[in-house]
Order: structure tokens, then sequence, then C-alpha cells
């Protein structure tokens, strides 16, 4: 499951941009930040109240910097920290370019499909909710394969 897992996250950081803000999602987008090109310039953002998200480099562990799915996270030196909903308010104000969610199940038409096991972590934050209607452009990131929203509509990659 792992390689499928990092497979994917290289085929979204593919997609990214010179100058995009990028917020990640829990679960496997969380992975993204290992697999962005040489020389691609942008700006990650964790939900949780954080930009300037970067890999996690070795000797540079601190448990109180974590993504979004709450697994240690690198930040940039000029990363910036701020409150939960500082964070939905940066991406309900627009000023996020993409967003990269993660999900269980996705189908034909990008309909997201989520749910919880009982006594297990909720593995998708309430962004698969409301992030839908208001992003520029979107990516889903299940398991299986990726989903690229860009209108109501899904074209599979």
């Amino acid at each position: 499951m792992g390689d499928i897992k990092n497979f994917i996250a290289a085929r979204v950081a593919k997609e990214l941009k010179d100058g995009d803000v990028v917020n990640l999602g829990i679960g496997l987008p969380t992975l993204v930040p290992n697999h962005l090109p040489e020389g691609v310039d942008l700006t990650l953002q964790s939900e949780n109240g954080f930009v300037g998200l970067v890999p996690l480099e070795e000797g540079r562990e601190s448990p109180h910097i974590v993504n979004a799915g709450g697994a240690m996270a690198g930040i940039a030196d000029d990363g910036a920290f701020f409150s939960s909903a500082d964070s939905f308010a940066i991406i309900r104000g627009g000023h996020v370019d993409v967003t990269v969610l993660g999900s269980l199940q996705v189908d034909e038409r990008g309909n997201i499909a989520n749910y919880k096991i009982p006594g297990k972590m909720l593995p998708l934050s309430i962004g698969v909710t409301i992030f839908p209607s208001i992003l520029k452009k979107m990516f889903i990131a299940p398991t299986s394969s990726i989903y690229f929203l860009s209108t109501p509509s899904s074209h599979k990659t």
C-alpha cells in the first residue's frame, strides 16, 4: 500500500505550479511535500494552522510541529503558525490555489464517500464537505486513483 500512496502523492506533486498556495488535507496528501519537483516555489498550508510546511528533515523532528494528520512535519524558516479557525478562513477566503484532499472512496463523477470505523481516529476532516464548492482547483487523492476537479464534473487522470 505504501508504494501506491507515494505514487499518487508524486503524481499530485507534478501538478503543482510555481507560486501556488496549496492546502494539504489529512491522509495521503501529507505525503505530497516529499515529492515536490525541484525548483518549484510554492507555499504549503496545513489546515491545522500553519503555512510553510516542508518535508521533515532527520534531526529536526519536533512533536510540537504536526501536519493535519497529526504526524510530525517540518516547517520552513519563513513559515507561520495560526489558529485552525484562521486556517479555514484562509481557505474560505479564496487565498488557496489548490487543495489536496484525502478520501476513502471517490466515484466516477467525483463524489466523495467517507466513513468512520468505530474506535478509529476520524480519517478525514470537515474540509471534504465545504471545500469542493469554494476552491479553484482540487485533487482528491484516494489510494486507488487520482481525481482532478476544476468544475462540478470530474476528470480521472
